[in-house]
């Protein structure tokens, strides 16, 4: 409820997750208007379809931490936290809103892609999709602790973290181009990431009907690791946090 009410009274939030990533795809859907009569309607359709899919990541880590940076600019963080609510619950929170937004702008998207583009994003399969999709969510989840750690740890002076430092890793997670055309270095680190074996899956699945059990596993596999380490991350980051007095002055 405490998010619905921020998201319902903020045009910040509103364009930050509904106007920004529905623009992003209107942008992107025309750029594959042009790759469709110069590269092919494949290349075309990979572009789309990891576009449509990075506002997965992008709208669910942005609620989780821009979320929590709202408490913090309204100096509400400690009536939170002086409530029965406990971390786990707050976070857990924040990514159900993040998913349900995500959500129901991916169907927008779809929608939009459908009637605009003559894209189908459902053309990679019912199965295939909800797997990308909890797979996205989970990394988001993960990232939006490391951010979190992060401002907790350090404050509101690095809080653009909050909704600009995952789009430095976008080149790595090969969003809407194959990882073989990274540099070989870049290669290896690109596997670290759960999203990348679902952006490679989900361009092999608008080719072939078939499940994508392997990869979808594999960044199932990886997000846990990656869970497992942000929780660790978070514990040493937010005990550094009270320590030396940083929780408090977030309010002050």
């Amino acid at each position: 409820m405490h998010e619905a009410f921020i998201t319902r009274h903020s045009y910040e939030v509103i364009n930050d997750i509904v106007i920004y990533p529905l623009w992003s795809i209107i942008v992107f859907g025309f750029l594959t208007i042009y790759l469709a009569g110069v590269a092919g309607a494949a290349v075309a359709h990979y572009v789309l379809i990891g576009m449509i899919l990075w506002q997965i990541i992008n709208i669910t880590q942005y609620s989780i931490a821009v979320g929590c940076l709202w408490d913090v600019w309204a100096r509400n963080l400690t009536n939170i936290f002086i409530t029965p609510i406990s971390i786990g619950e707050y976070l857990i929170a924040y990514t159900i809103s993040g998913a349900v937004k995500a959500l129901v702008v991916i169907i927008l998207g779809g929608i939009l892609s459908f009637l605009v583009f003559r894209f189908n994003i459902l053309q990679v399969g019912l199965v295939n999709f909800w797997l990308y999709f909890i797979n996205l969510v989970l990394f988001a989840f993960t990232f939006g602790i490391i951010i979190l750690s992060l401002v907790f740890r350090f404050g509101t002076r690095i809080q653009a973290f909050a909704w600009g430092l995952i789009t430095f890793f976008q080149p790595l997670m090969a969003v809407i181009y194959p990882v073989s055309i990274l540099p070989e270095p870049l290669k290896t680190i690109a596997y670290i990431f759960p999203p990348t074996y679902v952006f490679e899956a989900a361009r092999t699945s608008l080719g072939t009907p078939q499940i994508q059990w392997l990869p979808s596993l594999m960044a199932l596999f990886l997000n846990m690791v990656w869970f497992l380490l942000a929780v660790v991350f978070f514990n040493l980051m937010f005990r550094q946090s009270r320590e030396i007095g940083q929780f408090a002055k977030l309010e002050g």
